[in-house]
């Protein structure tokens, strides 16, 4: 199955809060309507630090996938890191997650990102291996780390 991929905006909020919500509870993030809402408003107006594509019908998408935008100098320009990626349950084993990283990659690359990150859970082996078939290595030299600000 082909994916269809549509750049979300502000009136896709309401079809994306569901499927955050999931992602959230899947993930076990803690977080409430309105935190989500907060968080996505900007990225659904337009701003140039990330982006969010509906995956599937726009209507009633199957899924979501959320990129940030940054700066690599070690790899040579801007890179962007995949936030989230989430299909419905019901929509998975299809190719719809593959579909939007093939397809995103291919929107990033145009625009002159030079790599894309992501982090998966330690024990979500599956995830794992989904994203080394895509082409994903671990750098296991480096790890995340993180400050809230």
């Amino acid at each position: 199955m082909t994916a269809a991929l549509t750049l979300a905006g502000p009136e896709d909020l309401d079809r994306l809060l569901p499927l955050v919500a999931a992602y959230h509870a899947f993930e076990g993030i803690v977080t409430d309507d309105a935190f989500r809402r907060a968080a996505l408003a900007p990225l659904l107006a337009g701003t140039d630090l990330g982006a969010v594509w509906l995956i599937g019908p726009r209507d009633a998408p199957l899924g979501y996938i959320a990129t940030g935008l940054g700066w690599s100098i070690e790899l040579g320009g801007p890179d962007a890191f995949v936030d989230e990626l989430f299909v419905v349950p019901e929509a998975r084993g299809r190719g719809l997650g593959r579909d939007a990283l093939v397809h995103l990659g291919q929107v990033l690359k145009a625009r002159g990102v030079v790599a894309l990150h992501l982090e998966v859970a330690r024990e979500n082996r599956d995830a794992q291996r989904f994203y080394a078939r895509e082409g994903f290595e671990a750098r296991d030299r480096y790890f995340l780390m993180t400050r809230t600000l």
